[in-house]
């Protein structure tokens, strides 16, 4: 394999990885086998530290990809808890408030969810890397400070009830880029006449790449461990200063 010239590796994000994990995990081998200092390795789409599943980091030319691969339609597998809300929308921060749930029923979750399936406007969360006066929403949002962000136009192209309890219900959603499920489960909860708050959450799917073809992270470092891989000719030849500009770390 030719980790240079590019390479796509399908990796399941455990939870209480960040993506910038899986990314530094996988560098840091290639470049103990390459023998460089830095090398190019990045990922389409990042997922959170409390989400698990389909992660896509491309090494070499290959990052010239992220865009086009952002952009896949993607599928996640979601578990909301109702009748309670947190400021994040999710197990980042405690809850803040309860609500009842002894109204909802199955046929109430169904016309709700409804409501969102097409193309909608989503108000990202606070707890967000969205821009805000030049600054990360989230960095104002733990700082306790008022952050407004504007809706966003995206696009749901499924959106399925896989369980049902009355407190607690799990969602299969095929949306568009820039999706923020913590928000859509919030919104969920606002139409059930009730809160609620994302407890798990699962990507299966970027475009066309699946769940089912990736490797977990203990399979990918064996992978690159083992793996017989292409150098360039003369690597050993090439000086570290060059070796830091033709392979800077992204």
């Amino acid at each position: 394999m030719d980790f240079l010239t590019g390479e796509t590796l399908l990796i399941d994000k455990p939870l209480g990885w960040t993506s910038f994990d899986v990314v530094k995990r996988v560098r840091g081998t290639l470049t103990r086998r390459y023998g460089l200092k830095k090398m190019k390795v990045g990922h389409a789409g990042t997922l959170d530290p409390l989400a698990t599943g389909l992660m896509i980091v491309v090494t070499g030319r290959s990052t010239k990809l992220i865009e086009e691969l952002q952009a896949g339609v993607k599928e996640y597998v979601a578990t909301l808890r109702l009748g309670a809300t947190t400021p994040s929308f999710d197990l980042e921060t405690e809850i803040d408030r309860t609500f009842p749930t002894d109204h909802i029923t199955r046929e109430l979750v169904e016309n709700a969810l409804h409501r969102f399936r097409g193309r909608i406007e989503q108000v990202p969360p606070t707890y967000s890397a969205c821009k805000v006066d030049g600054r990360r929403a989230y960095s104002l949002a733990r700082k306790g400070q008022e952050v407004e962000l504007k809706p966003k136009v995206l696009v749901i192209d499924e959106l399925e009830l896989l369980d049902y309890a009355p407190e607690s219900i799990t969602i299969r959603v095929v949306c568009s880029k820039g999706t923020y499920i913590r928000a859509l489960a919030r919104d969920i909860g606002e139409a059930l006449g009730t809160g609620a708050h994302l407890t798990a959450l699962r990507r299966t799917r970027v475009g066309d790449c699946r769940i089912e073809d990736c490797l977990n992270v203990e399979q990918t470092a064996e992978l690159l461990k083992t793996v017989v891989i292409d150098k360039p000719e003369n690597a050993d030849l090439i000086p570290d200063k060059l070796k830091d500009k033709n392979f800077s770390q992204l």
